[in-house]
């Protein structure tokens, strides 16, 4: 991924270019900023250059590949994990073995010892290692407490923190790091990513497009969680219920259907739906306490069926 290629981040692109040109890498970098702007591209794109022999020259294919691939010798790429049955397992790894998950993944202190280790030996190919960390958020304390003695005395290495803006890590964490500022894109640029990466149809969702708030990324998981809806289903929802049996049966529908997540998909587009089609407050409130009701593992038919009950009143 070549780094001055990222849309609509001139900012990050020129603040990262004038590192590189003028030799002055920082040990670590925050890449603060919304879910799907760019974030990880631009951590690969930067990689990609740190990694290479001479990061003037044009980056080679292989190590391009490499780098896409995570199999580096010199570079760490950390996600948050599931922890089951004893071991860890990205959200990819959990998704393919179709488990069931009750809490959002996070960056576990085992990842951050794991993390120090590698940085304990020298770099193997390049002239420095190089370890990213998406989601940097998710760190709970011990684990946060643990990158920073990492931070103090990084070594032959550079760090990059990704997570949605400074306040979301502990401040003794964000005064160690550069902060690289992502934007939302605005509306040509989103439109120029979702044609580029084959997803233009998405261009003729505006309720997606409102939903994505100028994240491609956030557009194209909303687009796909979009799919797994039935329509009819969805077009039932659009509109409030006109009996208590209808609102009986649009619990049990949804409960039968969807899964948790895509439960809580359904409550943000449910809220941009009514929102722009009826500028209801109300609406909006109760489905929000639908959210917190979900999240508590409460139980989801119960959950639907009062609200419609209360939507349909």
């Amino acid at each position: 991924m070549l780094l001055s290629s990222l849309i609509g981040q001139p900012q990050v692109v020129a603040l990262l270019e004038s590192a590189i040109a003028h030799q002055r890498i920082a040990p670590a970098y925050l890449f603060a900023g919304p879910a799907g702007v760019g974030r990880r591209l631009a951590a690969q794109g930067f990689t990609e250059i740190l990694l290479a022999k001479d990061p003037r020259s044009p980056i080679p294919s292989v190590l391009r590949q490499r780098v896409a691939d995570r199999n580096h010798p010199d570079l760490l790429w950390v996600e948050p994990t599931y922890l089951h049955q004893g071991k860890r397992l990205s959200a990819a790894d959990a998704d393919a073995q179709g488990l069931k998950r009750r809490a959002p993944p996070q960056i576990r202190l085992e990842q951050i010892r794991e993390l120090a280790q590698f940085l304990s030996r020298p770099p193997l190919e390049a002239d420095r290692a190089v370890v990213v960390i998406e989601d940097a958020e998710t760190m709970a304390e011990p684990a946060a407490n643990g990158l920073l003695k990492t931070l103090e005395e990084p070594g032959k290495a550079t760090l990059i923190l990704i997570a949605p803006s400074p306040e979301a890590l502990l401040p003794t964490l964000v005064s160690r790091c550069q902060r690289i500022p992502f934007r939302r894109l605005s509306p040509a640029d989103l439109a120029t990513v979702l044609q580029r990466n084959g997803y233009e149809a998405i261009l003729q969702y505006p309720e997606v497009l409102a939903l994505a708030q100028g994240s491609p990324g956030e557009a194209i998981a909303h687009w796909q969680q979009l799919q797994t809806i039935p329509p009819e289903l969805l077009q039932t929802l659009t509109h409030p219920p006109t009996s208590l049996k209808d609102a009986l049966e649009r619990g049990r529908a949804i409960a039968d259907t969807l899964d948790t997540e895509a439960q809580l998909w359904l409550v943000d587009y449910l809220q941009h739906w009514y929102w722009q089609q009826r500028g209801d407050r109300h609406c909006l409130a109760a489905l929000e306490k639908v959210r917190k009701q979900l999240l508590a593992y409460v139980q989801p038919r119960l959950v639907w069926e009062v609200v419609w009950m209360e939507l349909g009143g």
